[in-house]
């Protein structure tokens, strides 16, 4: 998979089966896509694409009170390489000139001249362009392409989408968000330095850099975390540990089971697997201590069960 910044016309690349979207966690929907995609794609002898925005539309028009992100670009493109379905990946800048380009304007400059689409797929909600006036009449009036509307794709008679996700996240259903994902929910990261007050209490914690204001969930959990060490299991705390902490930053800390090693600068992913409570506010330092040996304890058990499950 190839990613692209940017006019790509300078690439000199070939016509393309190309979707367009944020495919902000690239959820089931997002996978059905694209295998449709794939398979048009072949019919016709030419390479995928997906054209994505950043920063989202959604964020640029809503900076005030942005929608928590799914994923990172980062991890977005990590995810799209695992697929194995998408061979280009265009990444265009959200900007105010963009965001005021007509919709026929798109279409002639981006999807014809720059990208070269001769095959186009896109959702059965698709709008674009200034005052979001493009619609799928236009697009399939355009002689240079063909152009297909994928149906929602429902999973557990509901129809998948990013929101929904958000909203199954946000409740603390991880099963529910699982199955509209395809897989466990996950934040990647590289581990800063911070206060050190875990070592000082027995519960030494990775922290994880977080690139967004605002994370899609917030919590204790039970998590595994994948590591230069390899896979492991742990608890962390996700939210702005209001005990030891009173800035507006989000925290990701992870207390890994059984580790002593040094991650400092290393790139952990953690994987969501169930959410023990809500965030809360501890009278003092004891108080929290002794909760954290509770939350551990939890997450033990959990673990030791998945593991039996999965023998």
């Amino acid at each position: 998979m190839q990613v692209f910044l940017g006019d790509p016309r300078r690439f000199a690349l070939p016509g393309c089966a190309l979707t367009i979207g944020n495919f902000d966690g690239v959820h089931q929907g997002h996978r059905r896509m694209l295998e449709r995609l794939r398979l048009e794609a072949r019919a016709r002898g030419m390479p995928t694409a997906l054209l994505t925005f950043e920063p989202h539309p959604r964020e640029f028009f809503s900076r005030g009170n942005p929608p928590a992100r799914l994923s990172t670009l980062r991890d977005k493109f990590v995810m799209l390489e695992e697929l194995g379905l998408v061979d280009y990946v265009f990444v265009y800048r959200f900007n105010h000139s963009f965001s005021n380009m007509p919709a026929g304007e798109f279409v002639d400059k981006v999807l014809v001249e720059e990208l070269k689409t001769r095959y186009l797929l896109i959702g059965d909600d698709f709008q674009f362009g200034f005052a979001r006036k493009g619609n799928f009449d236009l697009l399939a009036s355009c002689p240079h392409f063909a152009t297909e509307a994928m149906p929602s794709v429902l999973v557990q008679g509901e129809r998948a989408s990013s929101t929904l996700v958000r909203e199954r996240l946000a409740a603390g259903d991880l099963d529910s968000a699982t199955s509209l994902l395809g897989s466990c929910y996950r934040i990647s990261g590289k581990v800063m330095h911070g206060k050190k007050l875990g070592r000082t209490i027995g519960f030494p914690t990775a922290n994880i850099h977080l690139p967004h204001l605002k994370p899609a969930l917030q919590g204790v959990f039970v998590v595994e975390a994948d590591t230069p060490f390899g896979r492991l299991g742990g608890v962390a705390s996700l939210g702005l540990n209001p005990t030891v902490s009173d800035t507006p930053d989000y925290k990701l800390e992870v207390h890994l089971f059984d580790f002593a090693g040094d991650l400092y600068g290393k790139r952990l992913t953690v994987r969501f697997l169930k959410k023990l409570r809500d965030e809360a506010r501890y009278d003092d330092l004891a108080t929290l201590v002794a909760q954290i040996e509770r939350d551990a304890a939890s997450a033990k058990t959990y673990l030791t069960s998945l593991q039996r499950e999965q023998a």
